[in-house]
């Protein structure tokens, strides 16, 4: 393989490109379409199924035919998510990379180095690794919102293999062998419009939170801005007429809200509004200012709209956004420190028509999720929304006889010369899928080093990104020897 440099060169080559496609989850049709024509013109055998999922074959080397075939997997879509201020279409505006010594970043949007560093890196080691047996590259849509991908792809690309190797977590020094499952839950209700009939309109917005990924970074006790801003509005509701004209937080139902905002028209003035906001504010750092000190309330004035939602439907709407409890649930009682059981109240949107609710439990025992599957038809019923359930993405359990991990442990130390932490995670891998598909699939998770993930802070560490593709390639060499 080539020296340092050119490694890292090679593979952030590869991910420039990735990065001037726009491809927010569940808009991956052109970033398909490019990789589709751009694998095949570098001579490898390329698929794209009908939900547009790419799978790549290169043949074994002379000498290593008989060797077992492994995958390279990892997904094209990504969180769009921009900085306060910034304008940002995800579905038209490249990724503006941000380089310097340390790190690679974006300018004022998330980087989607989840997973457009794994994609890179996958198709760079296709290019030019030597010595190994049959490879093949997975690449799917839609992980970030539903494993659509993962889902509908077909067994029989799975079923031939003995190695996946899923390059799509966040640390290069950690070797995932078992992840949570989830399921999408989301409410819906219809609005019945009035006119308003209090006096003035103002916006009040929750700004300034750390926000993140709710599988990683659940467990911190991070605050959630439509959380605290539905209880920000049933306690302006306690002091005098409020009326709400509009309700709206969040990017994605797996990135912890950072923000969220609403319109109101009230009786209530000025100071009594102040009053409140600053009894929720001390009350949200007396929860979480530990750990995310940052919180504040903006109030403006607003021109009057011209409709609210009538009394009962905002009714519904706090009771709805104040029973969704948001956070960890339970902590494992097998890994110590582990999140178990958690929950996040993801994306509230307001429409002409309806108001939309995202929810997004994980966990990694399946039957608690079937719980959660129950309690959101019981939730619907008690606030007079409709409930639709999402298919539910299995768990993946560790294989603790698996030789993939052994091999990667063994070979990152004598790379790196420490140990690899051999891990399970909170966060949801496509990995629970390929399982179910291939229960004798050989898998593990690896990924160079990232923070912040799913934010504007996104940031990706250069110096990992060569230890990982060496790691990957020494490994491909001795399953070659198999």
């Amino acid at each position: 393989m080539a020296q340092n440099n050119e490694i890292l060169e090679g593979v952030l080559s590869e991910f420039e490109k990735l990065a001037a496609i726009p491809r927010k989850s569940g808009h991956e049709q052109a970033v398909s379409d490019f990789l589709k024509k751009y694998l095949t013109e570098l001579g490898f055998a390329v698929t794209q199924d009908e939900k547009n999922n790419i799978i790549a074959d290169k043949p074994a080397c002379a000498g290593f035919e008989n060797a077992p075939l492994t995958i390279l997997q990892g997904h094209m879509d990504m969180v769009c998510v921009a900085a306060e201020g910034v304008t940002f279409d995800p579905l038209k505006d490249a990724i503006k990379l941000v380089r310097d010594e340390k790190f690679l970043r974006a300018d004022g949007t998330s980087l989607g180095a989840d997973d457009g560093i794994g994609v890179a890196e996958a198709i760079y080691i296709m290019k030019n690794a030597k010595d190994h047996g049959p490879l093949r590259m997975i690449v799917t849509v839609d992980e970030e919102q539903g494993m659509t991908g993962a889902i509908h792809l077909d067994a029989k690309h799975l079923q031939d293999a003995k190695f996946l190797i899923n390059c799509d977590s966040e640390n290069y020094d950690e070797l995932t062998v078992g992840s949570a499952g989830s399921v999408n839950l989301d409410f819906s209700r219809e609005i019945k419009w009035v006119k308003p009939e209090m006096t003035a309109a103002w916006q009040i917005e929750v700004k300034g939170l750390l926000g993140g990924h709710s599988g990683e970074r659940i467990g911190d006790g991070r605050g959630n801005a439509i959380r605290t801003l539905a209880m920000t509005l049933a306690a302006l509701s306690a002091e005098g007429e409020v009326e709400l004209a509009a309700f709206n937080g969040g990017k994605a139902r797996n990135a912890i809200p950072d923000d969220a905002r609403m319109t109101i028209v009230t009786d209530l003035d000025k100071a009594a509004i102040e009053k409140v906001l600053n009894d929720q504010l001390e009350r949200f750092n007396k929860m979480y200012g530990s750990v995310d000190p940052n919180a504040r309330f903006e109030l403006k004035n607003v021109d009057m709209p011209e409709q609210v939602m009538n009394a009962g439907d905002m009714t519904r709407l706090i009771r709805l956004l104040t029973i969704l409890h948001t956070g960890t649930f339970a902590m494992s009682t097998v890994i110590p420190g582990l999140v178990e059981t958690s929950a996040n109240l993801g994306v509230v949107e307001t429409t002409d028509t309806e108001v939309k609710v995202q929810y997004f439990p994980r966990s990694a025992v399946d039957q608690k999720l079937d719980e959660f599957r129950f309690m959101a038809e019981e939730w619907g019923a008690l606030t007079g929304f409709t409930a639709h359930i999402g298919t539910q993405s299995p768990g993946w359990k560790e294989n603790k006889d698996s030789k993939l991990a052994k091999i990667m442990a063994d070979t990152f130390k004598k790379q790196n010369g420490k140990d690899m932490k051999v891990e399970t995670i909170h966060a949801g891998l496509e990995c629970g899928w390929h399982f179910r598909k291939n229960p004798q699939l050989d898998m593990v998770s690896i990924g160079v080093t990232t923070m912040d993930i799913h934010s504007p802070k996104e940031r990706l560490l250069l110096e990992t990104v060569k230890p990982q593709v060496d790691l990957i390639v020494e490994t491909l060499h001795e399953i070659a020897k198999m």
